[in-house]
């Protein structure tokens, strides 16, 4: 005996009901022309997920009832068991997965565990669930659960296995950072393996705001063996058959089933569906299995983070102002290659400190991508700026005052161009300036989007270089990589000028930001005291600054916006 199913990793829009009602059709109509057994869907695909306060709107809970119905509806005359996301709403909301066969709505389960720490919040909208619910599938037992339910050591799936589930079929949203991949392999992996019970894991795909769900949906066996992966930031259609019986085989050779405890106060629902009663031949599926460089890993997620993020919310082409550096050079790359490079601007905007080898090498990498780009001078517009302030500032040298005047004008350039031709503004900071402050509000740190927000500069060099290798040419200039980093609003200005060599700075920010270590711990790894003083003010000071850009696509397990939350207004200092 075995179970056949299809898993719908699948990329849903958030409260575009009418476009995921459509992908949802498309799989079951594919699954049923498989003769699958079921057909699982990720975790609230329906709605999109996350749907955030939508929840608290009564009239879109509605609306995803309405479009459940129609699925209900549809799905008259098919035989696989369809798993589906929805919002169920009783009393309260639930994030829930409904259990559909045949014109049907067969059971309900309602996520018992609700995430609320990172960029999750779902405390502050579901209720969480207290049945565990078991498909009575024939003679096999199938427990269904949903994404963190199964993260947990004493979770949903140990009462299910208790009772005699023979087989776990998880929907999930899991987000996105570097290593998370790995993480959810070897988990899942171990979790069957303590359990002697394949797991059915389908993930989601696909931007959302700065969230990027990344698929790779994995099915495991009873040995705790991956035999299954699926495309990592892909949408996919997979058809897998699971053989029951190995279960009882592992059980018998290594009998550690026998003796997980029964948990005897867990609330039970079974729910009984019917056998597809198409014949079908057992197909072994052969084990794919992706392996991707970090930087590979990291530009997939960017690119696909900010093609959905374009797409969803109704543009097509991207503006972005190209300065020659490397942060800059590597934000149109990404464009180009989400976007395709007829939608990808590139705008010049060179002042009297802007240096010959910037211009050129902007030039050569707009040439390079094939993307349009234009050169508005803002020599003239700075002078008029300085014009006008000269009774005001009558006495005064010029500092960053004037500085950050060259960025603004920028800034008003490439939002001019945005207002009168429709284009979305990337910003082209990375996680290291956004840290410490080193941008201007509103000049450089304007846009829609700010792809590569959550990206240390070291590692924005180690992708533009892997991008490179990748095209195996030479695309992003190699002046850009070797000449040092500067801002261009003074002369012969360098960012180590304000900042710590950017191999010192992105080692203490880690330590900072992502790991919370206080300044006396991250000294002990060897920086100096005074310079993670300073790197700690910096990041301190700053937090109105990141509270007002534009944000950006999280490839962090720490990420500033939604995953880190800092008050601005703050006296508790340790510099």
């Amino acid at each position: 005996m075995f179970i056949r199913v299809t898993l719908a990793q699948l990329n849903s829009t958030l409260g575009d009901f009418e476009t995921n009602y459509k992908k949802i059709i498309e799989a079951i109509n594919f699954s049923e022309e498989k003769n699958s057994d079921f057909v699982i869907f990720p975790e609230l695909f329906l709605t999109g997920y996350p749907p955030e306060d939508l929840v608290l709107r009564t009239s879109f809970l509605s609306k995803n009832i309405e479009y459940l119905n129609k699925i209900i509806d549809y799905s008259k005359g098919k035989n696989p068991v369809i798993l589906l996301g929805f919002i169920d709403v009783k009393n309260d909301a639930y994030n829930a997965a409904a259990i559909i066969q045949n014109g049907q709505l067969i059971g309900k389960y309602h996520k018992q565990l609700l995430p609320n720490y990172s960029v999750f919040d779902e405390r502050r909208y579901f209720k969480p669930g207290e049945e565990i619910v078991i498909i009575n599938y024939g003679n096999i037992k199938i427990g269904i659960n949903i994404c963190e339910d199964i993260w947990s050591p004493l979770g949903p799936m140990h009462y299910q296995v208790t009772n005699g589930a023979q087989l776990i079929l998880n929907l999930s949203a899991s987000p996105y950072f570097y290593g998370k991949r790995e993480l959810r392999k070897n988990y899942l992996a171990q979790k069957s393996y303590d359990y002697h019970c394949p797991i059915v894991y389908c993930n989601l795909v696909g931007g959302q705001d700065e969230i990027v769900f990344d698929g790779g949906s994995i099915v495991t066996n009873s040995e705790g063996n991956i035999i299954f992966e699926g495309k990592p930031f892909e949408e996919e259609l997979i058809i897998i058959d699971i053989p029951i019986e190995e279960n009882l085989r592992t059980n018998l050779h290594d009998p550690r089933r026998r003796y997980i405890e029964k948990i005897k106060n867990s609330e039970v629902i079974t729910v009984k569906a019917q056998l597809n009663p198409t014949p079908k031949k057992f197909e072994f599926v052969n084990k794919k299995e992706y392996k991707l460089e970090k930087e590979e890993e990291i530009f997939k997620a960017l690119t696909l983070g900010l093609k959905d993020y374009v797409i969803k919310n109704g543009f097509s082409k991207v503006v972005l102002g190209l300065s020659g550096g490397i942060d800059s050079s590597l934000v149109a790359v990404i464009a180009a290659e989400a976007l395709k490079p007829e939608n990808v601007i590139g705008v010049l905007m060179p002042s009297m400190y802007t240096s010959q080898h910037s211009i050129d090498d902007a030039i050569t990498l707009a040439q390079n991508l094939n993307i349009k780009y234009h050169i508005i001078s803002i020599e003239d517009i700075f002078e008029k700026y300085k014009e006008g302030f000269s009774e005001i500032f009558k006495g005064l040298k010029e500092d960053t005052t004037e500085e950050n005047l060259q960025a603004r004008i920028r800034g008003n350039i490439l939002m001019a161009l945005s207002n009168k031709f429709g284009y979305l503004v990337l910003a082209t900071g990375n996680k290291s300036e956004a840290a410490t402050g080193y941008a201007t509000l509103y000049g450089d740190m304007v846009g829609g989007l700010s792809p590569i927000k959550d990206v240390y500069k070291t590692e924005v060099y180690k992708i533009a270089r892997w991008y490179n290798k990748y095209k195996r040419k030479e695309i992003i200039p190699e002046n850009v990589f070797i000449k040092p980093p500067s801002a261009e609003l003074k002369p012969n200005q360098k960012d180590e000028d304000s900042l710590p060599p950017y191999e010192i700075l992105d080692g203490i920010l880690k330590e900072y930001i992502e790991k919370e270590k206080s300044v006396e711990e991250i000294s002990e790894k060897g920086y100096n005291l005074e310079t993670v003083k300073y790197v700690a003010k910096l990041v301190d000071k700053n937090e109105y600054k990141r509270k007002q850009s534009a944000p950006g696509i999280k490839i962090t397990e720490r990420s500033f916006g939604k995953d880190r939350r800092m008050p601005i207004t703050n006296k508790y200092r340790e510099w």
